[in-house]
């Protein structure tokens, strides 16, 4: 099925080169969509997704630089915009874990990078973002959160896992603010097999999967239709400040 308004829409994808950012990008460029692919370091990759999309026939650039950054992240905005016109949805997507890190000996050092990736990051592009989008008259965000945000996360994760709900709520945030121009949502992925997880153990993966009500680990192409319905107005034009969990019912908030 095409959503015939997903056609046209002008997205910018940060982390977009590699695992769910990736897979989004495609998906978005495959109904249609005019997508800026962001990348930091993996700047291979991100050209990998963006010959995919041409070769398809479908419209994509790249966009590079540091979210944590505010300078660069206004600059990455203001290079999706030129190229693409406009803008009309933004997926806050990058993010990770940096390192492990226990409560009881956490690193300052680290405390701050998990902030800036995760949580400062969305900040810094929305605020660039934000005159941009609420131009478009159809303006929609997405914030890519995590399971973590909502369970406090595996020891080692809790740094992580607090900056994940702290985006969840900053997600709410946005959306009473920006309303009615804007719509704000959240995109909770459980454990996904991509990248973020290549060092996770195969007892660890296992002991998930066998705890999954859906009996699987997801894949980034499973929050690629999460996405989708988000961006949409006609599917979820009525829906704002919400978080949309995509996790094979491993967690089903009350």
């Amino acid at each position: 099925m095409i959503l015939d308004d997903i056609k046209g829409l002008r997205v910018l994808i940060t982390g977009g080169s590699s695992g769910i950012g990736a897979a989004v990008a495609l998906g978005f460029a495959e109904h249609g969509a005019a997508v800026a692919v962001h990348y930091n370091s993996s700047a291979a990759e991100a050209k990998e997704i963006v010959a995919k999309i041409t070769a398809a026939g479908g419209k994509a650039m790249l966009v590079s630089g540091d979210v944590r950054d505010p300078k660069q992240a206004a600059a990455i905005v203001e290079q999706a915009v030129a190229g693409l016109g406009g803008l009309d949805t933004l997926i806050n997507n990058a993010g990770g874990m940096v390192e492990p890190q226990r409560f009881a000996s956490y690193s300052d050092a680290i405390y701050d990078q998990v902030m800036d990736l995760n949580l400062r990051s969305v900040l810094a592009v929305t605020r660039a973002a934000y005159p941009h989008l609420k131009a478009s008259g159809r303006g929609s965000i997405i914030n890519t959160g995590s399971v973590a945000g909502r369970s406090g996360g595996q020891p080692g994760s809790g740094l992580y896992a607090a900056s994940k709900a702290a985006l969840h709520s900053l997600t709410k945030g946005m959306a009473n603010e920006f309303a009615p121009e804007i719509r704000v949502n959240t995109l909770a992925p459980g454990l996904m097999v991509t990248r973020f997880h290549a060092n996770t153990a195969k007892e660890r993966l296992e002991s998930v999967r066998a705890g999954v009500p859906l009996r699987r680990l997801g894949t980034a192409e499973d929050c690629v239709g999460a996405c989708l319905f988000l961006a949409s107005e006609a599917m979820s034009g009525y829906v704002t400040g919400q978080t949309i969990d995509v996790n094979g019912g491993r967690m089903i908030p009350g």
